[in-house]
């Protein structure tokens, strides 16, 4: 089945990391054979070729340049106009990909169509397919001003998350407290004049309760997991799944596995003492499908490329091509066709429908 992946790191990965991510996943690994300066390298789960695998021809990519402010807990630029090089920098090589005819910047509704028609195409192998992307900015650090991100949507930006880790200059994140800045707020008011997607994800609850309040355009959460499961302020209570529901919109199901699974212990833990497998996103989609009462609001937002790899995913994944387990698991659980459609790619088309200009 057609899966869309709402959450990868691309560009961070082939910038940072230093993979072509044009290789299978394992060429990859074994090019970081004895490299220690991360802790996946010779782990990664993510490559272009292991999408294609996976019948994943649809994402959302990210561009990401963090600045170190006092208190952020991981590495970032000095100021926000490195941070803002280096995510030009990424948005280079997702047009560098596009020219060599590996990814296709995904900008309007008509591209959109055209793609997805390839892709409903079976007489061309996955392999010779194009995948697309749609291409957001998780966490704002990078924009020197609320207006850059006026100069990201031209280059073809679509959805912003404001936060990441910790403190940030328009938003506080995962782990940190407080609401949002001024320049956080005034952001806000850009995107909903701009229309450019709000994606909640990482806020704070401090600052998640500023924006949700101050924002009504479209929103979604590209990768977030049930609060009441695994319990952390990284994932998403009862009442926001509530208030995403009511907004109609999507939270993508992201495959960390310490966000899977309760009592994980980062650098610690192993899936297998843990017991998280694939399946273990299923009490995580069924209680946003059983507060709903329908299938309409969950999808897939792995996040498998996000700094980590096979030893902090699902112990049954080898690479993303594995996603596709999910629909035999789904309909083991009791969902129907319709249903499984519904969470691997047209809960997304239809949010990438109201986001993308036609």
């Amino acid at each position: 089945m057609f899966l869309i992946d709402a959450h990868l790191d691309l560009s961070m990965n082939a910038m940072e990391w230093n993979r072509d991510l044009r290789m299978p996943v394992h060429h990859i690994r074994a090019t970081e054979t004895g490299l220690t300066d991360k802790p996946d390298r010779g782990k990664g789960t993510v490559s272009l070729p292991a999408l294609r695998s996976g019948n994943i021809g649809l994402v959302v990519a990210t561009l990401i340049g963090r600045v170190q402010l006092p208190g952020q807990p991981l590495p970032g630029w000095a100021s926000a106009e490195q941070a803002w090089a280096q995510i030009q920098g990424q948005l280079a090589w997702y047009q560098a990909m596009e020219a060599a005819g590996e990814l296709t910047i995904i900008r309007n509704q008509q591209q959109l169509q055209e793609h997805l028609t390839v892709w409903a195409t079976d007489t061309i192998p996955n392999q010779q397919k194009v995948i697309g992307v749609i291409i957001s900015l998780e966490g704002a650090d990078a924009l020197i001003t609320p207006e850059h991100a006026l100069l990201l949507q031209q280059q073809g930006l679509i959805s912003i998350g404001p936060a990441h880790y910790g403190p940030g200059r328009y938003a506080n994140g995962t782990d940190a407290t407080g609401h949002l800045t001024e320049n956080g707020k005034a952001l806000l008011q850009i995107m909903q004049d701009h229309h450019i997607v709000l994606d909640i994800t990482h806020l704070c609850d401090d600052a998640l309760s500023d924006a949700l309040t101050l924002y009504n355009g479209t929103l979604w959460a590209s990768h977030h997991n049930c609060r009441v499961l695994v319990p952390h302020n990284r994932q998403m209570s009862d009442a926001v799944i509530h208030e995403m529901i009511t907004r109609n919109s999507v939270i993508g199901m992201a495959f960390d596995a310490w966000m899977m699974v309760s009592g994980w212990q980062r650098g610690i833990s192993t899936s297998q003492q843990m017991h998280c497998n694939i399946a273990a996103i299923i009490p995580h989609i069924d209680h946003i499908c059983q507060i709903a009462g329908n299938s309409l609001h969950v999808g897939i937002g792995s996040d498998l490329d996000g700094a980590f790899g096979t030893e902090q995913s699902p112990y049954d994944l080898d690479t993303i091509a594995d996603l596709q387990q999910l629909s035999y698991l789904l309909e083991q659980k009791g969902y129907t066709v319709s249903d499984i459609e519904n969470i691997f790619h047209k809960n997304w088309l239809r949010m990438f429908q109201l986001a993308l200009p036609k």
